[in-house]
């Protein structure tokens, strides 16, 4: 008389394990660049948020917006730095000497950010070209977490 077979046999258990290592060892790499990507759009964001003070000042004054303190912030007209935060951005500066003002948004140290992108700066640099700003948006971190509109510089 045959027996019937019940259940999984070792190999077929290990082999079930192994295939989900292999797409663990796939997926939480994904994983975690698409969250410091994420992270890193928030410092654009805030950083984007600015673009119009700092070129209003600079169409009005002809010089660069500081906002390190809180009398800076108030001549220009702008938030100070600590105020322009985020869950992941620790802070957002407003720097630079005629014609070439930044914009600059830094990361949250870890644990609060990933540690891909953590105590990164993202910025942005506004060009005069006698009648129109253009600007250019570097980062310190590596160009894989940068989010899309400020890749290829």
């Amino acid at each position: 008389m045959k027996t019937l077979q019940k259940g999984f046999t070792l190999i077929e258990l290990m082999i079930v394990v192994a295939i989900i290592g292999i797409l663990a060892a796939v997926a939480i790499p994904a994983y975690q660049g698409y969250i410091a990507r994420s992270q890193m759009a928030e410092g654009l964001s805030l950083a984007d948020g600015l673009k119009t003070s700092v070129a209003e000042n600079y169409g009005q004054t002809n010089t660069c917006p500081f906002n390190s303190t809180a009398a800076q912030a108030t001549t220009y007209g702008i938030p100070v730095d600590t105020t322009v935060s985020g869950q992941y951005v620790l802070q957002v500066d407003s720097i630079g000497t005629a014609p070439a003002c930044y914009i600059i948004a830094t990361m949250q140290p870890t644990p609060q950010v990933s540690g891909k992108v953590a105590s990164a700066t993202l910025g942005l640099a506004m060009t005069d070209n006698g009648g129109s700003l253009s600007w250019t948006c570097t980062s310190s971190a590596a160009q894989q977490y940068v989010p899309k509109s400020c890749k290829g510089t």
